[in-house]
C-alpha cells in the first residue's frame, strides 16, 4: 500500500458520536457512528468529510445507526495514490459494508457521495433498501437541458488539472472557501470552526492530491460514460428521492430530470431558497425526508 500522511488535524468531537477505523481493500478508511437501529450509511461530498453530516446525526440518532465514512483521501481516512475513480469508490463501499457485516442498509449522499451513491445501488442493488441524494444529478440527465449549464462547472477545470488542482487546495484557502460559501444561500450557516475544519483538512498535502485525483477521474471517465449513454444499459430499482436546491450554483433544478424510463421509483423534490449544501441550510428537512423515505411514506 502507498505511504499516506497522517491527518494533521484532530478529530472533532460530537456528542454521541463515536470513532473507529476499518480495513478495506488495502485502505484504512474511518468511520464515525452514532445512534442505534437499523444503519444507515451517509456518504459525504467535497470538501468536506464525516463531520459534515453533524447537524443531522442528532436528528437521525433517535431511530438509526448512523455510520458516517470518510472516503478515501478525505478526513481522517487513508489517501492513497491511486482508487479515486467511480468504481472504486464504490467498490471501497461495498467492501467496508462487508468488513462491518451489513447484510442491507440504507443511504444517503451528497455531491460527490451522493455521485458514488447511485453507482452503489446500480451495482449491488440487494444491499441498498432507500437512498436519499442530495444535490447531485442521477446517471441519466437530459443533455439537452445539462449542456447549457455546464460553464457553471468551471472551477472543475482548475481542480482536474495535474498538479493545479492540488495547488489550488493547498495553497489558495480562500478558493475552497468561497466554493463553499457560494454551495449555500444562508451563509450563516457556516461556523468559522467548521469552514476551517474543513479547509484546512483539504489544504493536507495528501488529501488535495486526492481532490485533485477524484475531480480529474470524473473528467476523464465519468463524463465519457455521460456523453457516450453507457448508464442506459441499467436501471435504478432501487426507492430514491433526489433533493435539489432552488439556487444551487452548480445543479439548478432543470437540470434534474424524472427518468421512469431508467428509474423504478425515483422522486426529484427542489427545495426553495436553498443552494449546494442542503444538509447545511435545511438539515431538519432533510432528516424529515429519510425518515419518510426509510418508513416507505411518500
Amino acid at each position: 500500500m502507498d505511504t499516506v500522511e497522517s491527518p494533521a488535524q484532530p478529530l472533532p468531537e460530537l456528542e454521541g458520536v463515536t470513532h473507529r477505523y476499518v480495513e478495506v481493500r488495502g485502505v484504512r478508511l474511518h468511520v464515525a457512528e452514532a445512534g442505534q437501529g437499523e444503519p444507515v450509511v451517509l456518504l459525504h461530498g467535497f470538501p468536506q468529510h464525516w463531520y459534515g453530516w453533524r447537524r443531522i446525526i442528532p436528528l437521525l440518532a433517535d431511530r438509526y445507526r448512523l455510520i458516517c465514512v470518510d472516503q478515501r483521501g478525505f478526513g481522517w481516512s487513508d489517501a492513497p495514490r491511486t482508487g479515486y475513480d467511480t468504481d472504486n469508490r464504490v467498490a471501497d463501499v461495498l467492501a467496508l459494508l462487508d468488513g462491518m457485516g451489513l447484510g442491507q442498509v440504507r443511504l444517503i449522499g451528497h455531491d460527490w457521495g451522493a455521485w458514488t451513491g447511485f453507482h452503489v445501488c446500480l451495482r449491488a442493488p440487494e444491499r441498498i433498501l432507500q437512498y436519499l441524494a442530495l444535490n447531485m444529478l442521477h446517471p441519466w440527465p437530459l443533455h439537452r437541458r445539462l449542456m447549457p449549464q455546464s460553464w457553471r462547472f468551471w472551477y472543475t477545470a482548475l481542480l482536474e488539472q495535474p498538479l493545479l488542482g492540488r495547488w489550488m487546495l493547498r495553497r489558495r484557502p480562500a478558493f475552497t472557501s468561497y466554493l463553499m460559501r457560494r454551495g449555500v444561500v444562508d451563509r450563516t450557516v457556516w461556523s468559522p470552526e467548521a469552514m476551517a475544519g474543513f479547509v484546512r483538512s483539504s489544504q493536507e498535502p495528501d488529501r488535495a492530491r486526492a481532490g485533485e485525483a477524484l475531480h480529474r477521474a470524473f473528467a476523464l471517465r465519468d463524463i465519457a460514460r455521460l456523453m457516450s449513454g453507457r448508464y442506459k444499459q441499467l436501471r435504478l430499482t432501487t426507492p430514491t428521492v433526489v433533493l435539489g436546491g432552488e439556487r444551487d450554483f452548480m445543479l439548478p433544478p432543470g437540470v434534474l430530470t424524472d427518468v421512469p424510463r431508467y428509474a423504478d421509483d425515483l422522486r426529484i423534490e427542489i427545495v426553495p431558497g436553498c443552494g449546494h449544501y442542503l444538509h447545511e441550510e435545511r438539515p431538519d428537512l432533510v432528516a424529515e425526508t429519510a425518515r419518510r423515505l426509510f418508513t416507505g411514506g411518500k
